[in-house]
């Protein structure tokens, strides 16, 4: 691997780290920042909701984090575009259930006015 492509690498991780550190803290702010205006997310249910849902959802005051990590990246960059899977772990309530959920992701980056946006992502939940 190229010294360049390591850094790319590297920071996408960053962002990633950061998104998650977001969802722990609610953080709606770096939530948004980190999402490109593009951004859709695959549900469990096999529906797609963009950014402005995602937001409002974490908004809402009905979910809580006690805990949010992802870990074992595997990064290729392409170009302007970076696709990491990983898994994810997240413990909390949401809605008034409990919730400790364990997944496989695929998030895609891009490169957007100099810093990486989550475009796209998906989860396989290994909790069933």
């Amino acid at each position: 691997m190229m010294k360049a492509e390591a850094k790319l690498i590297d920071e996408v991780i960053v962002t990633e780290r950061r998104w998650v550190k977001a969802h722990l803290e609610l953080d709606l702010d770096t939530l948004s920042s980190i999402l490109s205006d593009g951004y859709r997310q695959i549900q469990a249910d096999g529906s797609v909701i963009g950014k402005d849902e995602l937001i409002a959802s974490y908004g809402s005051g009905d979910r809580k984090w006690e805990a949010a990590e992802s870990y074992e990246y595997d990064v290729r960059v392409y170009g302007e575009t970076a696709v990491l899977i990983g898994r994810w772990r997240g413990v909390g309530e949401n809605a008034g259930e409990r919730f400790d959920y364990r997944a496989r992701f695929l998030a895609v980056y891009a490169l957007e006015g100099g810093s990486w946006k989550l475009v796209a992502d998906v989860a396989v939940s290994l909790d069933e």
